[in-house]
């Protein structure tokens, strides 16, 4: 992701020459006369409504090849919008719908109002990420976004930064989850020394073949990227592994990001306890406020001794404040008001960006900032995969996974719970029809149970432990007799959680099921319409399922423990 190899020699700067026209209330290209001269004269490039064409495959573990290089392209007949195909109103209306979310998310959304739509979508870089998570976000799921930033040193004045002759390891990874309602998100961190397991991941080629480089036991997680050529499809595997949660898309940016995206929205205002001057990362700052752009953003973020006890822990927080504090600005009169900081902002984000194909273009980002756009960003929560110091270390260098904290946060996730208080109106809406939800499942447990021998059931494997449907077979059949019971294998897609689907006429067989295995109410899935004779009711087993006549998973806890730390993206906290 080499910023300085992205740019296009003596290209002028949109930002300056897209201004207000008073009399039609559109922006309009307006080159002055030393940039008239250069510029050929050129008729403006049609878009068709249709998305663009899909990117070709990166090199693994090096930048991905930009979607192209058209010039930037305005309105239509001297500024009247397109009718047809969404057009201009679409456009900027996306821009106002992006509040709320992760930095990057709503830079990505924003951007997609801007008139200049090919030369937007040839700033992305796109990566073939060879088959790793879901294969893209859905509008009527929850939505699990991994955002990497990169310690790559690429671009001017990144000399001080990074390991010199490193490729870029997963520097800062944020894993953010949208719930399915959009009522809410978490942005989890996961701290770079966090030692974990790197799985095998199939990487593309730059000859189109796929390659599996080999995975890792007892790693940092930051060699999830680029080392051994591993790609960020391996970090969204190793995402996976960790914490039991499968990435939808992924977003990764280095360096020139934070200074670019920091000076395009004209500095991100920060708070300091005390003053600060450190030596590495060339931070001095006195204590109070500030308003840090370009090198001193980077440096703000990038600082391990300013700050707590020194640790990465402790800079992450500093980077969840900084990047809480960048969402409010982005969102702020200030800048939805001002051109100028739109175009700026439109050309730094999509320049820092890397994605995967589910998101590489503009109006893939534009369908994402949709999703987000009943976000309110005292519903966004910063929170941490909680750790350890390594017991295996004398000096204190990585650490691992707190069990006993991570747990119930992992599974508040996984469970799409909010860790922050929603609406008190939309809460209490949502809580009564769980409620009434409850009740109606509870009942589909009470009524006759067929014997045993009649109890027809196809069992799959949706993301149990590996031979699960086989020894749950085996279970049913001896154990219960229920001889009728057949193994299917894996299911066509996992689930998250262990389910029983059967018709109205099936359900004496699904509650003496349900029996046998401790299914609870709302494992039970009941059709409309009756099955035929001998069809088998089916049953999925989820990742709560551990081996037949034990109890699925606990509930999924509805409060943090007090000791994970956590913050709201609306609320500045003065760092210290």
């Amino acid at each position: 992701m080499d910023a300085q190899s992205r740019g296009r020699a003596e290209e002028i700067d949109p930002a300056d020459q897209w201004v207000l026209n008073p009399r039609t209330g559109h922006y309009e290209l307006q080159l002055n006369d030393s940039a008239a001269r250069e510029r050929p004269k050129v008729a403006a490039p049609r878009r068709s409504s249709s998305a663009p064409a899909a990117p070709t495959a990166p090199s693994p573990g090096v930048p991905g090849q930009r979607r192209g290089d058209a010039p930037p392209g305005g309105r239509r007949g001297g500024g009247r919008s397109r009718k047809g195909g969404g057009g201009g109103g679409r456009r900027k209306k996306a821009l106002l719908i992006t509040s709320g979310t992760l930095a990057l998310l709503l830079v990505g959304g924003a951007a997609a109002a801007y008139l200049y739509y090919d030369h937007l979508n040839g700033n992305l870089s796109v990566t073939d990420i060879a088959g790793a998570g879901t294969g893209g976000f859905k509008k009527d799921q929850a939505i699990n976004i991994l955002v990497i930033g990169t310690d790559k040193r690429s671009g001017a004045g990144n000399e001080g930064y990074g390991d010199k002759d490193s490729v870029g390891h997963a520097d800062t990874t944020i894993l953010f989850h949208i719930a399915k309602d959009r009522s809410n998100a978490t942005a989890l961190s996961i701290p770079r020394d966090l030692i974990t397991t790197v799985p095998d991941c199939p990487t593309k080629q730059p000859d189109g073949t796929t390659k599996t480089v080999r995975g890792a036991k007892g790693v940092r997680f930051n060699t999830s990227l680029g080392q051994e050529g591993r790609d960020a499809g391996c970090t969204m595997r190793t995402v996976k592994e960790l914490t039991g949660i499968e990435v939808d898309n992924f977003m990764m940016v280095d360096f020139n990001a934070v200074k670019t995206l920091s000076t395009a929205v004209g500095g991100v205002p920060v708070c300091l306890e005390k003053d600060v001057d450190d030596e590495d990362s060339k931070l001095k700052l006195t204590k109070g406020e500030h308003k840090l752009e370009g090198e001193q953003a980077l440096a703000f973020v990038r600082t391990r001794h300013a700050f707590g006890n020194e640790s990465d822990l402790d800079r992450i927080k500093t980077q969840q404040q900084f990047l809480g504090s960048m969402m409010r600005e982005m969102k702020s009169k200030e800048t939805l008001t001002s051109p100028k900081k739109f175009f700026s902002l439109a050309e730094a984000a999509t320049k820092s960006l890397t994605v995967d194909q589910g998101l590489g273009s503009i109006d893939k980002l534009t369908d994402l900032a949709t999703e987000l756009k009943d976000i309110d960003l005292k519903n966004i929560t910063f929170t941490t995969l909680p750790v350890l110091d390594n017991p295996a270390e004398k000096v204190k260098a990585t650490v691992v996974v707190d069990q006993r904290l991570a747990d119930p946060l992992l599974q508040m996730i996984r469970g799409d719970v909010s860790l922050t208080e929603v609406e008190k109106k939309e809460q209490a809406a949502k809580e009564a029809a769980d409620a009434d939800a409850k009740a109606k499942q509870e009942a589909l447990l009470q009524g006759n149970r067929a014997p045993a021998g009649d109890v027809r059931v196809a069992v799959y494997n949706g993301g149990g432990p590996k031979g699960a449907a086989s020894t749950t077979l085996g279970w049913l059949q001896n154990s219960k007799g229920m001889s009728k019971a057949s193994n299917q294998g894996n299911a066509p897609s996992k689930v998250d959680a262990t389910q029983l689907e059967y018709a109205p006429n099936q359900a004496d067989q699904a509650r003496a099921l349900a029996d046998a295995l401790g299914l609870p109410a709302t494992a039970l899935k009941v059709g409309t319409t009756d099955a035929a004779a001998k069809t088998p009711m089916k049953l999925t087993l989820g990742p709560d399922f551990q081996k037949p006549g034990t109890p699925l998973a606990p509930p999924v806890p509805q409060e943090l423990p007090k000791d994970v730390q956590q913050a709201q993206a609306d609320k500045a906290v003065c760092a210290k």
